[in-house]
């Protein structure tokens, strides 16, 4: 078993990175449905700064509700330590990575054992280390869910009909904006996976990544308007999303598609007009759907780049590299393993 108590980053306040605290704080006990995972690997993700933040970026009605302290974080790689009576599929020795309880803020990652629900975790690939498997949850699942298939009926706070992903094929165009990031690396290969055209916009920097990612063309948006450049697209995938986000609804075709990330300010006349949807999705946690990414992850269909990794201990210095921004992939914390020893 492992020792009572295990060092976790916990928020006692919101605020800038200055207020990840690293604390000491009991071993969760898995309730039923289960597992008890020991962390390897963690990833970060906009929630997480978010929820540091104290949520101000999200209307107060979509706000989940959570208590201080609290320990963020919703993406782990790790090794399964203990197993409630009742979970099937994972005993303890297995390697798992997930996505914890997301949309709530009760993920609890950035520490060094977690207790996860067993429906949000799947096997390791064992192509890939934990600290690649730990950047791929959350962005994975969101690419995922926005592009392939939703795989749950629950309703999204931001809007309120259910989202279709756009069938991507030969004849497809899309256009990802962020392609560099998180989500956007994902969205790319899981396009080209489906055999699109993908046409990439992210800053130079970030050019020779994405056309070794598969990228047919580039967009720098530093230099050019992606608006001025490019007609006829089916689909937009705008992992930036926000208030600039309907200035893509003039690259589309009739019938084309608009994917915010994060919620954007459409008018309604303007979309009819062009003839044109724009939907989106809140990512959800999903051990299934995870499984089959984890099987394109361990075939290196998809890989998952690392921007930087820091020790759990350094997770102020972490969130500190997300806010510089121009993020390559994704930032994973390291969890030490001397400790992990019974």
């Amino acid at each position: 078993m492992p020792t009572h108590t295990m060092r976790a980053i916990r928020l006692h306040e919101h605020g800038g990175p200055e207020v990840l605290r690293h604390d000491e704080v009991p071993v969760p006990e898995p309730g039923p449905g289960e597992v008890l995972v020991r962390v390897h690997a963690v990833g970060v993700n906009p929630p997480d700064w978010y929820l540091r933040d104290g949520l101000t970026n999200l209307p107060p009605e979509t706000r989940p509700k959570f208590s201080l302290p609290v320990i963020p974080g919703t993406d782990v790689s790790g090794v399964v330590e203990a197993v409630a009576a009742d979970v099937d599929g994972f005993s303890a020795g297995d390697e798992v990575f997930g996505l914890l309880r997301f949309p709530s803020f009760d993920g609890s990652a950035y520490a060094e054992y977690v207790a996860a629900p067993a429906s949000d975790l799947a096997h390791k690939p064992a192509g890939i280390d934990h600290v690649h498997a730990a950047g791929a949850p959350m962005a994975g699942l969101t690419a995922w869910q926005f592009l392939i298939e939703l795989g749950h009926d629950h309703p999204s706070p931001f809007q309120a009909a259910q989202h279709r992903p756009t069938a991507l094929g030969a004849g497809t165009t899309v256009l990802i904006n962020g392609a560099a990031g998180g989500v956007g690396h994902f969205a790319l290969q899981l396009a080209k996976w489906k055999g699109a055209r993908v046409i990439a916009v992210a800053s130079g920097a970030h050019e020779s990544f994405l056309r070794e990612l598969g990228a047919d063309q580039f967009i720098d948006y530093t230099k050019s308007r992606p608006e001025e450049l490019v007609h006829d697209i089916d689909l937009v995938l705008d992992t930036v999303g926000g208030p600039d986000s309907s200035r893509f609804l003039r690259t589309l075709k009739r019938g084309g598609a608009l994917y915010p990330v994060f919620f954007g300010n459409f008018d309604d006349e303007e979309t009819a007009k062009l003839g044109v949807t724009v939907t989106g999705t809140q990512v959800r946690s999903n051990g299934t759907q995870l499984a089959e990414l984890g099987r394109l992850l361990d075939a290196g269909t998809v890989r998952v780049a690392i921007d930087s990794t820091f020790a759990l201990t350094d997770a102020r210095a972490a969130h500190e590299r997300a806010a510089r921004g121009h993020i390559q992939g994704k930032i994973v914390l390291t969890v030490a393993e001397e400790r992990a020893v019974s």
